[in-house]
């Protein structure tokens, strides 16, 4: 017999699910603006003038709803600590992105399970049984037979989304570690702040050493200065900021009310959407080894996320 509780609980479920669905749709739609629209404007640019918009919408939502929260973090050390991580994962993944199909550069970044199951038992002391490493193992498999670490099918961008992997990982450590009291907005905010400290520096950067043409001409994305927006680039850069700031909120809400083990695995509708995404605006279609190797690591994650 179904009681209120359980259709409560059921109810709560399905619209974590649906917001983590939301979440992974409207991330994975923003990365593949991002690739798109890399020959537009540099990854700095795009940095700053990004999160300055996601800025005004995070403290209007602070506004709305905590009006007295402070907008200091309880721990600043390791909240900045937290988003130059989160920076420059995002840089790593990002700077990918003009190299490599969207999907397989999905599919190694999603490795983050392996590597927090990794990094929760050496740094945190939790226990890893004897599934979850089986686990770190399939995943570790899967993503050689996806980067084909030969000398003719190897792609060396492909060790840029695990890189990304490994500091969300730590990121993430660091989260649950040292900034387990934090609110999430006021973690947005700081995380924002970053990316434009972050996005400024480097233009300084290249403004007073600015790169060979050689080196600008084979990275457009990370060495080149700003450039002039249309109404069009305008309108990309908005819609990356409702997006980030959609994600990160619908994807909170998915693990605060939804059981982790559930969501983790929705989460991974990432990759589907990723390969969507390839196909409709790149017409990437992933090779049969891309496709084991991104099963794998699929199978890999959601094992470890389970507990």
């Amino acid at each position: 017999m179904t009681t209120p509780l359980d259709h409560h609980a059921r109810s709560k479920t399905l619209l974590a699910i649906s917001a983590i669905l939301l979440a992974v749709l409207a991330l994975s739609f923003g990365d593949a603006l991002i690739k798109l629209s890399s020959v537009t404007f540099s990854i700095w640019q795009m940095f700053v003038l990004r999160s300055v918009i996601a800025l005004v919408l995070v403290l209007g939502l602070l506004a709305w709803r905590v009006p007295h929260l402070s907008r200091v973090p309880l721990a600043p050390f390791w909240a900045i600590a937290r988003s130059l991580l989160l920076s420059v994962m995002w840089v790593a993944y990002y700077a990918a992105l003009p190299f490599m199909p969207l999907s397989v550069a999905a599919a190694a970044y999603y490795t983050i399970p392996l590597f927090i199951t990794l990094f929760a038992a050496v740094f945190v002391g939790e226990h890893v049984g004897g599934k979850r490493w089986f686990a770190i193992l399939l995943g570790f498999v899967g993503m050689l037979v996806m980067l084909k670490p030969d000398a003719a099918g190897f792609n060396a961008y492909a060790l840029l989304p695990v890189f990304a992997a490994i500091l969300y990982a730590l990121a993430m450590i660091l989260t649950r570690t040292k900034c387990q009291e934090e609110s999430p907005l006021v973690l947005s905010l700081v995380l924002n702040l970053t990316f434009i400290a972050v996005g400024g520096m480097m233009t300084g950067l290249l403004y007073i050493s600015p790169p060979s043409s050689a080196w600008l001409e084979t990275y457009p994305f990370l060495l080149a200065q700003w450039s002039h927006m249309s109404p069009l680039v305008w309108g990309i850069v908005a819609a990356l900021a409702v997006i980030i700031v959609v994600g990160s909120i619908a994807s909170a809400y998915a693990y605060q009310n939804g059981p982790s083990s559930v969501i983790a695995t929705f989460d991974y509708g990432y990759l589907a959407f990723a390969v969507l995404w390839g196909v409709v605006f790149f017409a990437e279609i992933p090779d049969g080894l891309s496709l084991v190797g991104m099963i794998m690591i699929t199978l890999a994650g959601i094992i470890a996320a389970r507990r």
